[in-house]
C-alpha cells in the first residue's frame, strides 16, 4: 500500500551520457548524504574477489533470474556481456519503507523503463525523482573522454554520437544538472533532493500543530 512508504522517502534516478561524471557524483552523494543508499542490483555473473552477496550484488543462478523475470519482479533488467542484471521492485520498496532514500545509477535507456514502471506503481511513483546529468557541451565531454585515456578513437567517436542522442532525452527527467566541478555537482544535487523532501506532497508537518 502507498502508506507503507514514509511520504518523504525518495527514489532517486540519476542518468547521464558516458563520461559525464555520473559515477563520481553517485559516489559523492552516497558518501556525503546520510540516509541515502544505493539499490543493490541482481546479477547472474559470478562474484569477483571480495564481493559479497546482498552487499555488492544479489548473485542469482540463471534459472532463478529467469523465474523472477517471468514473475515480473524486476523494475529494470538488461543483459551485458552474456550476464543478466536487474533491479528488484522489492529491493527498492524494502529500503524506501525503512525511511531511506534509494539511489539508482542507470543508463539513459534504463531510466526510461524505470520511469514507466515506477509511474504505474503508486508507491514507487510518489517517491520517484529523476535527474539528468550532462556536461556543459559535447566539446567538454570529448575532453573528459580523452582525459580518461582508456578508449580508442573510434570508441570515443561512437560514445559522442550516442551522447548526442541521449542528451535529447533530458526532457523526460525532472531535473537537468549541468556538470561543473565535483563540489558544485554535489551541492546542486543535494539542493534538488532537499527541495524534493520539502515538496508539499511529501512534507510532514511537525507534531504540535
Amino acid at each position: 500500500m502507498m502508506s507503507d512508504t514514509p511520504p518523504n522517502s525518495l527514489l532517486v534516478v540519476i542518468a547521464a551520457p558516458s563520461g559525464a561524471g555520473k559515477t563520481t557524483l553517485v559516489h559523492e552523494l552516497l558518501t556525503n548524504r546520510p540516509g541515502l543508499v544505493r539499490a543493490v542490483t541482481c546479477t547472474t555473473r559470478p562474484p569477483r574477489n571480495s564481493e559479497r552477496d546482498g552487499v555488492d550484488y544479489y548473485f542469482f543462478s540463471p534459472a532463478e533470474f529467469e523465474r523472477r523475470l517471468a514473475a515480473g519482479e524486476f523494475i529494470e533488467n538488461a543483459t551485458v556481456y552474456g550476464y543478466s542484471y536487474g533491479v528488484l521492485r522489492s529491493e527498492l520498496l524494502g529500503k524506501l519503507r525503512q525511511g531511506l532514500d534509494v539511489l539508482l545509477n542507470v543508463d539513459v535507456q534504463g531510466s526510461a523503463t524505470i520511469r514507466a514502471k515506477a509511474l504505474a506503481d503508486p508507491e514507487l511513483g510518489r517517491a520517484l525523482v529523476m535527474v539528468f546529468l550532462t556536461p556543459p557541451s559535447l566539446a567538454v565531454l570529448e575532453q573528459r573522454l580523452r582525459h580518461r585515456a582508456t578508449d580508442a578513437e573510434e570508441v570515443i567517436a561512437r560514445r559522442l554520437g550516442v551522447a548526442r542522442q541521449e542528451v535529447e532525452q533530458w526532457v523526460n527527467f525532472d531535473y537537468l544538472l549541468v556538470s561543473g566541478t565535483i563540489p558544485e555537482d554535489l551541492r546542486r544535487a543535494g539542493i534538488i533532493l532537499d527541495a524534493e523532501k520539502m515538496r508539499r506532497s511529501r512534507a510532514v508537518l511537525p507534531a504540535g500543530f
